[in-house]
């Protein structure tokens, strides 16, 4: 759908200059971009794009010289990757569900289908489920028996929501993301051998052939309102209470949340992020790519871990993690100087040794 430089920029809260009414239809990098297209170059790196590209406005940084480039009308972003929000929210053209019921659609009669909801083919929505007005699923969703699904939901292809899980309005969830299976949760009838180490510090005794008992999971999964779950992320429900995703929580993809885990609003999961059974999590934290969370510790509000970091004891508000086992970032830095420095530093002492033996062999010589 087209729309002008004008509605862009007071879509964006953002100033224009030039041609107000000059339309475009989509967004593009500069070197790529159409007379139809808006050249996104919010920074000076990206200029040179634009000469390679056809573009006749772009979204610039402010003080740029929009004519000097050729373009007839310019948007000027203070902060381009918010400006990115409201750009791309505008031309998203939003996934394909055809509005109502689908007739291939198993609905049990039981469930409750709110006024406007959508629901694609193949979708499953079980016994007692409740979906919010104007939700929309897609294809092959299946939503558990007593779920409950908030207003303005979207689903999106092979989600799978467990029975008796309880989500919030406006929640996305991505392709493939499964909120609700069983907790990971099994013991032995007499001590383990995971509890020995424990116990022994590494040193366990001898312990005897043992099965796994499994613990069953009882609780749900309770989620809040403007909750988003990445593709093939995985949420396990609680073993007695809840698993909990409090309100504007994003989570990434291939994200593991363990049961009874507790995480706050508006966090910030990234991609292979693994947190632990029964950790608490608090608000604004946010766990860079890869960072793992042992089970039974608390990670304190507005607390930042960079990528691949591995929290292993309590981490207090606002601390800003790296490394593993997980450090304050500048003391982490200044271990990675020292770690980077060892090799001359023991080649250093290599020479010392030689020439302290040196030194006590001229001393057993008799020489001076």
């Amino acid at each position: 759908m087209p729309h002008t430089v004008a509605q862009i920029a007071a879509a964006l809260g953002a100033r224009f200059e030039g041609a107000g009414d000059l339309t475009v239809t989509g967004a593009a990098e500069p070197a790529a971009a159409s007379p139809f297209d808006l050249a996104l170059a919010m920074d000076p790196r990206y200029a040179d794009g634009l000469a390679k590209g056809r573009a006749r406005v772009a979204l610039l940084w402010e003080g740029a010289d929009w004519e000097a480039m050729g373009l007839q009308a310019a948007i000027f972003a203070p902060r381009g990757r918010l400006a990115m929000a409201g750009l791309t929210r505008m031309f998203d053209p939003a996934p394909a569900i055809t509005p109502g019921l689908s007739p291939l659609a198993a609905i049990d009669p039981s469930a409750e289908i709110g006024e406007g909801a959508a629901i694609g083919p193949f979708a499953v929505i079980g016994a007692n489920a409740v979906i919010g007005p104007r939700a929309r699923i897609a294809e092959h969703v299946s939503v558990g028996a007593e779920a409950v699904i908030g207003a303005d939901a979207l689903l999106l292809a092979g989600a799978r929501i467990g029975a008796r899980v309880q989500i919030g309005d406006r929640f996305i969830a991505q392709p493939g993301c499964v909120i609700g299976g069983d907790g990971f949760s099994f013991v032995t009838e007499e001590r383990s051998r995971v509890e020995e180490a424990r116990a022994t510090l590494g040193k366990p005794e001898q312990t005897k052939p043992q099965s796994w008992l499994r613990i069953h999971s009882l609780g749900g999964v309770t989620i809040g309102d403007d909750v988003e779950v990445g593709a093939n992320t995985t949420i396990d429900r609680g073993t007695i209470r809840d698993t909990q995703i409090g309100r504007g929580s994003k989570i990434d993809n291939l994200v593991q949340v363990g049961h009874n885990v507790i995480v706050g609003e508006d966090c910030l999961l990234c991609g292979q992020v693994g947190v632990a059974g029964s950790t608490r999590i608090g608000n604004r934290v946010v766990l860079g790519g890869q960072v793992g969370v042992v089970d039974n510790i608390t990670v304190g509000d507005d607390v930042v871990a960079g990528a691949g970091t591995l929290i292993t004891s309590n981490a207090p508000a606002g601390r800003v993690l790296m490394g593993s086992p997980a450090v304050r970032m500048d003391q982490h830095v200044e271990m990675y100087k020292a770690q980077r420095r060892l090799p001359r530093i023991l080649a250093q002492i290599a020479d010392l040794q030689k020439t302290v033996k040196n030194l006590v062999e001229k001393g057993r010589d008799g020489d001076p």
